[in-house]
């Protein structure tokens, strides 16, 4: 799918990996790839506003359809004018199905299914998975809701983001093959249909559908050969890419060789350090997690030197910046021994500055390997 409001070009493809800089070029602006998507689940980021992340560099932003579904409710937002105009954000926005959510209702989340090894909770919010999508009730007030292909696709147009994603299902990393088997087709015939229904009103937006296959490289084949077969505009890695980082970089040195070259990719919910570090060189585009903002709220602030613990005895004693070479608000205006009072203290302005440095800390990061990449160093 070609037009005039999404375009992808790569800029320079490395000698020494499968690494690339590239432009993703959207209605509200440019992304810079590789780069790093943060998450503001309800439309924000925990402590932080839209204003003050364009400051901190963020090019895209990630927000959830089932929340903003939830509260305040996607017709709100149609009215407010779209997401870019509720929240104030000039520069692009990607939008999630759903999906992911259903995953929760189901198994609490990827931590606890793992630990669990598949064991469903005891969560009744979910009634139903069948052919035609899910049948939950919300959290919020109890009312059932129906989720389906086409009624994820149209709440993320009302929503209005740049790029969205495919109505999917995401299984657990403990299932059996037959089961994996049956979502995995499950979720394609989602995706075909989520296709059918974004053609319908391409609304100056980018849909990309997501590979599936969990850890199974054939099915993580056949899943990218089924999806070239149809017009989107990008390629998202989902499902359960493993219990750990290795089993997930061995996945993706499996998978990224089969993925189209002229597409983005995105990789769902993964952004921590090392995992962009070993991610990058095979091909990755862009990563989104809550990674950096979680570690700022417990006080983990990123620097060059590896993870700083602001708690830690003898940090009210700095009274110097969390990093020399970082040009984050925090860093020009504050310091390692004011922050450390403030967390100490319970202050909230204590989370609000720590995420704009680890946000703008990890901005900056993803700017330096362009250029390494640029460079042909990575």
């Amino acid at each position: 799918m070609t037009s005039d409001y999404f375009q992808f070009k790569v800029i320079h493809q490395s000698k020494k990996s499968r690494a690339r800089v590239g432009q993703i070029i959207t209605p509200h602006g440019v992304i810079d790839t590789p780069n790093f998507v943060p998450v503001g689940t309800n439309g924000a980021m925990k402590g932080v506003d839209s204003q003050l992340l364009e400051k901190s560099n963020v090019q895209l932003m990630f927000c959830n359809t089932y929340h903003l579904m939830l509260q305040p409710g996607e017709e709100i937002v149609a009215n407010a004018g779209g997401l870019h105009t509720f929240m104030n954000r000039t520069q692009p926005i990607i939008t999630d199905s759903g999906g992911f959510q259903v995953f929760s209702l189901m198994y609490g989340g990827v931590a606890s299914e793992i630990k669990s090894k598949g064991t469903k909770s005891h969560n009744n919010s979910i009634v139903k998975i069948s052919e035609d999508g899910v049948t939950f009730r919300s959290y919020r007030d109890g009312k059932m809701i129906h989720l389906t292909a086409e009624t994820s696709i149209q709440a993320q147009k009302k929503l209005g983001a740049d790029i969205i994603l495919s109505f999917d299902e995401l299984p657990p990393y403990h299932i059996d093959a037959a089961a994996l088997k049956k979502s995995f087709d499950r979720t394609h015939r989602w995706e075909e249909r989520s296709l059918i229904e974004h053609k319908k009103n391409p609304n100056n937006q980018a849909l990309y559908c997501i590979v599936h296959g969990g850890i199974d490289d054939n099915l993580r084949k056949t899943s990218v050969e089924i999806l070239k077969k149809l017009d989107f505009d990008g390629y998202a890695i989902g499902g359960s890419v493993g219990k750990n980082r290795e089993e997930m970089i061995l996945m993706l040195q499996n998978l990224m060789p089969h993925m189209p070259y002229n597409k983005p990719n995105h990789l769902l919910g993964i952004a921590d350090l090392p995992s962009i570090e070993q991610s990058i060189p095979l091909g990755i585009d862009t990563f989104d997690s809550s990674h950096p903002s979680k570690c700022a709220r417990h006080g983990k602030l990123f620097t060059e030197n590896g993870d700083l613990n602001i708690l830690r005895s003898g940090n009210n004693q700095r009274f110097e910046p969390i990093s020399e070479t970082c040009d984050c608000y925090t860093c020009k205006n504050y310091t390692i021994a004011y922050l450390n009072h403030l967390f100490k203290a319970h202050e909230l302005s204590a989370y609000t500055l720590a995420t704009i440095h680890n946000t703008q800390f990890i901005t900056n990061l993803m700017k330096n390997y362009r250029e390494k990449i640029l460079n042909d160093l990575l």
